[in-house]
């Protein structure tokens, strides 16, 4: 891990959904070795417990650039942790970090941690309805036109596999989410199974399933904090006489085992 410069490393880490209980130990391990964590203050705030005697430098959305400059120089000799929600590498800060340190031609070693992205946290929470192949889009089109956005939303809808959706609804672009189910709705019936968690393994954590027709009327409890699953061909509500226990993708044992 030793960089050519001065001793000093930079681990990228995944903080997966906030709970440090669902953070991995390589991840507590590489927040316990830095003396100078940064990243953006609401993932700072969630990681809190692990930031006692070190130096912490918030950031803000839209300073990712920034961020990921100062970590490299920060860590040129000194142990550097940045934070990025769920998984660094899935829309996360890995690649931005990655691709300064690429063309400033930095020598500091850069490690990034795996965590836990929030498709497979949230996923948990709904049952299994990411049994088998599926597609993960984000709605945010601060990075990629809209336009690229909805030619791959299209494409994914299309393979009828389920479709995670990231960054589903925000205030400035509230009508993404409205825009992605229309496509939804053009190559899967209005039954296919919708579920959406908010502030998964976080306070106030909340979960809906409902159906891609009757979405529309639950627009409004979707949020930045969330993440919505788009059901695929085969998937289907578990239902018992309190109501929709789970979402279901079977992975195909019913084609090869009686049980």
């Amino acid at each position: 891990m030793q960089s050519r410069d001065n001793g000093g490393r930079l681990y990228i880490v995944g903080t997966g959904p906030g709970d440090l209980l669902q953070m991995t130990p390589r991840a507590l391990k590489a927040l316990g070795e830095a003396d100078c964590v940064i990243g953006n203050g609401f993932y700072l705030d969630l990681v809190e417990p692990m930031l006692a005697g070190k130096e912490v430098i918030r950031s803000s959305m839209g300073k990712e650039v920034d961020r990921a400059a100062k970590a490299l120089d920060l860590a040129r000799d000194r142990i550097v942790a940045m934070v990025s929600g769920g998984d660094a590498g899935v829309y996360g800060m890995a690649s931005i970090v990655l691709e300064v340190a690429e063309r400033s031609g930095s020598t500091v070693a850069v490690a990034v941690i795996p965590g836990i992205t929030a498709a497979v946290s949230a996923a948990a929470l709904l049952g299994s309805p990411l049994s088998g192949d599926y597609a993960t889009m984000s709605l945010s089109d601060l990075l990629t036109p809209w336009e690229e956005i909805e030619r791959r939303l299209d494409l994914a809808f299309r393979m009828r596999v389920p479709v995670v959706l990231y960054n589903p609804r925000s205030r400035g672009r509230p009508h993404n989410l409205d825009a992605a189910v229309a496509i939804a709705r053009r190559h899967l019936p209005d039954t296919t199974p919708v579920g959406v968690v908010r502030n998964a393994y976080r306070e106030g954590e909340e979960r809906l399933i409902t159906t891609l027709g009757e979405f529309i009327d639950h627009f409004a409890f979707v949020d930045m904090h969330s993440i919505v699953f788009v059901g695929g061909e085969e998937t289907r509500i578990w239902r018992d006489e309190h109501g929709a226990r789970g979402i279901i993708t079977p992975r195909g044992y019913h084609r090869k085992y009686i049980y």
